[in-house]
């Protein structure tokens, strides 16, 4: 490795060495068990109506996804 990339090296592997250091302080230190209100269905200050796991169409995303690729392609052909 060539002498100007020492910098680099050093400062790519003190982030690596700071960013594990801070996950692995947040995982050790962090609050093992929510209280009741955090891991409650929230819907609008309402009880919720129906259980929040009920699958989803794919065809749904799918025709979101479609929508919105067409409406960036438009916007940018008629600026």
């Amino acid at each position: 490795m060539s002498a100007e990339f020492y910098g680099i090296f050093i400062a790519l592997c003190l982030s690596i060495v700071i960013s594990v250091a801070i996950s692995g302080a947040s995982y050790i230190l962090g609050v093992k068990q929510p209280d009741i209100e955090k891991v409650s269905v929230y819907e609008c200050g309402f009880d919720p109506f129906e259980s929040s796991r009920i699958p989803f169409s794919v065809r749904f995303f799918l025709i979101g996804i479609l929508f919105l690729i067409f409406d960036l392609e438009i916007s940018f052909l008629f600026p």
